[in-house]
C-alpha cells in the first residue's frame, strides 16, 4: 500500500484540524487562498494557523 501524503491545514488555539488536502493537487499558493476564503475568521481573530504536511 502506497504512502499518501496531505497538506492538513491546523489550528493551535482551536487544537483541531480544518482540512486536508492531497498534496499533488493544492500547492502552497492554492492552501494560502483556501486559508483567506474558507478560513479567514480564524485569522481575524488572532489564531494561529499552520499548514503541515502529513503521511497516511
Amino acid at each position: 500500500m502506497s504512502n499518501v501524503e496531505f497538506k492538513e491545514i491546523y489550528c493551535f488555539n482551536c487544537k483541531k484540524t480544518l482540512g486536508r488536502y492531497n498534496e499533488k493537487y493544492f500547492s502552497d499558493l492554492k492552501m494560502g487562498e483556501i486559508i483567506k476564503v474558507n478560513h479567514s475568521s480564524h485569522v481575524h481573530e488572532g489564531h494561529e494557523i499552520v499548514i503541515r504536511k502529513i503521511t497516511v
